[in-house]
């Protein structure tokens, strides 16, 4: 096996020792205490069992089979959580059958980047995934349930999910997901309308039109973003049947997935042989084959925030260096959009997840001694396929595209897609993936902004016409919840095919969309926290090497006093003073910018 990928494991494992022994103490007592519906009083389970299905009520009341719980993230105006309405009395169905039950144990919120970009809403957005865990624990919390189901794809929710099911790891939970809508138009048109917009050559009718074309229907958004960077990640460390991620929604197969999965978990209760509670799969190598994966596919920045979470969730410490280590052994195998033309639905043709395991298990790269939610790590070679409306799992083959997905010899990058920089401004991460080799250097002059809709205005008074990098300062999660900035993409995408050298610097985040703009994002510490972006000026001579792994200020900052805007008073509207206790609490970006641990 890779020496690094070993030594990454056994370094999170080493320092994470006592934290992890907190986390299983806490999952020993609660397993201790037996069936949790055995330790209700009558009213207790009456109440539980009032409101439920005529056909469920006896087993939930007495007990003879198991009583799954369902946490839904479903809304109707998410397109990826769409499908999700009918799955509960799909799951329940199957089990009823088994002799089981389930009950929708609660619901979490779910919004979606997408609707909030560039709005205030967007300063919630990352605050909501914390919010999703808790959620997920207060729907658990009635200890009426043998295993959990967990539904949610996008962005936040997903990794949300599995820090609220940490804390209930000794019951067997696994993920049901839904799938990619069908592909609209390609995202390369897309990211070229959209600078055209903003360039003034487009009005907004050809706009919506052409933004209606590309998200169209039910089903994740087709580009490799945060969404299904989430789905890859979480077959890759077992947490969904395998080859499931990316079945699209409503056909036969992935119908019958979801009626497999209910099927499987219960199989894994503590009433058989095969009992599998969470905290056997939350493991260090888990993540890390979690890790190789979202690395060698060019995955969402956003990862860099949600596995720590996720992991400290489960008493394990992941840092950025970890991350940083793994990229430079992991080669990327996988060539979709960001980074290239292709769509999710082209990475599934090609194979999808199964195969890049296999291809990443041949080049000793992920662990084989682990389980996963409904088996092991040789189930995760193996791809559904409808055998007479039954699913059955074969052997991964070869990929069909080699254009998008390499499983043989080769690589389209020797290096993984994320990459961590350091340097007098602080560290910062950026998906090096998608960033033409021309691009990873510049050394321009700094453009310094307080707010991001100033850049876009700056943009149309005609005043970055220049060689720079642009700096967007107190967008940290303590300042304004670490917003994503796409709405800067179109702007800086003209400026850099003007023929400028241009680049960003910000302690706000991008996610998986981040595209050809050389971006140094989630810069730690932040502004608003100490962190030198704090005491930059225009005119800085900034060098932004990312291939050297190096940001910094050339300028001295040495007598400087930084300028600290009041950015609570404009984190008032829309909501957004609820959440002043979260951006008070919130840890740092590298540590996974989170108010829970």
């Amino acid at each position: 096996m890779n020496k690094t990928v070993q030594e990454v494991t056994a370094r999170i494992e080493a320092r994470s020792v006592q934290s992890r022994e907190r986390y299983m103490e806490m999952m020993r007592a609660q397993e201790k205490l037996g069936r949790d519906r055995v330790i209700l009083t009558c009213s207790n389970i009456a109440h539980a069992a009032a409101g439920t299905d005529k056909e469920d009520k006896e087993n939930v009341i007495f007990g003879k089979g198991l009583n799954v719980g369902i946490i839904s993230a479903y809304n109707d105006m998410l397109s990826a959580h769409c499908p999700y309405k009918l799955y509960p009395d799909e799951i329940k169905a199957v089990l009823r059958s088994l002799g089981h039950s389930a009950q929708v144990a609660g619901a979490t919120p779910a919004m979606c980047d997408g609707v909030t970009q560039g709005m205030p809403g967007m300063d919630m957005s990352l605050f909501s995934r914390d919010l999703v865990a808790q959620s997920v624990a207060v729907g658990l919390s009635h200890n009426i349930f043998d295993a959990v189901l967990l539904l949610g794809i996008c962005d936040k929710i997903a990794p949300g999910l599995v820090m609220g099911a940490a804390a209930f790891g000794h019951l067997p939970t696994a993920f049901v997901p839904a799938g990619p809508m069908s592909t609209g138009i390609s995202n390369e048109e897309k990211t070229a309308i959209r600078q055209k917009y903003a360039a003034g050559e487009l009005d907004k009718d050809a706009l919506q039109k052409m933004e209606c074309s590309s998200y169209h229907n039910q089903g994740t958004c087709t580009f490799y973003g945060t969404a299904n960077t989430n789905q890859l990640v979480l077959e890759a460390m077992g947490l969904m049947l395998p080859g499931s991620a990316f079945v699209p929604p409503y056909v036969p197969l992935r119908k019958a997935l979801t009626e497999r999965v209910a099927r499987d978990i219960v199989k894994m209760g503590h009433n058989g042989d095969n009992y599998r509670p969470l905290y056997d799969v939350l493991t260090a190598k888990n993540f890390v084959n979690g890790m190789v994966a979202w690395l060698s596919s060019g995955g969402s920045t956003n990862h860099t925030l949600h596995i720590l979470s996720m992991a400290r969730a489960a008493g394990l410490i992941i840092t950025w260096q970890d991350v940083s280590d793994l990229s430079e052994v992991v080669p990327l195998l996988v060539n979709i959009y960001p980074n290239a033309k292709a769509d999710i639905n082209a990475f599934q043709n090609a194979g999808g997840v199964p195969v890049l395991m296999k291809a990443l298990h041949e080049r000793g790269l992920v662990h084989e001694d682990v389980k996963t939610a409904l088996g092991d790590f040789s189930s995760q070679l193996t791809v559904p396929v409808l055998d007479n409306g039954e699913v059955k799992f074969e052997s991964a083959p070869a990929t069909r595209d080699p254009n998008v997905l390499i499983s043989g010899e080769g690589c389209f990058k020797p290096q993984g897609g994320i990459k961590v920089l350091n340097g007098n401004l602080g560290r910062s991460v950026i998906k090096i993936s998608a960033v033409a080799p021309e691009h990873h250097h510049v050394k321009a002059p700094a453009r310094v902004f307080n707010d991001q809709h100033d850049v876009e205005k700056a943009y149309k008074a005609g005043e970055l016409n220049q060689d720079a990098v642009i700096v967007v300062r107190y967008a940290g999660p303590a300042a304004s919840g670490m917003p994503e900035l796409h709405k800067l993409m179109p702007v800086l995408g003209n400026l850099q095919k003007a023929g400028y050298h241009v680049a960003l610097l910000t302690d706000g985040r991008l996610s998986g969309a981040s595209g050809k703009i050389p971006s140094a994002l989630h810069v730690s510490p932040e502004a608003l926290r100490g962190g030198p972006l704090a005491l930059l000026r225009d005119g800085d001579l900034i060098d932004f090497d990312a291939d050297a792994g190096t940001i910094n200020c050339l300028t001295s900052l040495e007598g400087r006093t930084p300028e600290y805007p009041d950015t609570e008073k404009g984190e008032q509207t829309y909501g957004r003073y609820l959440f002043k206790v979260c951006r008070e609490k919130v840890s740092s970006a590298e540590e996974g910018a989170t108010f829970l641990f």
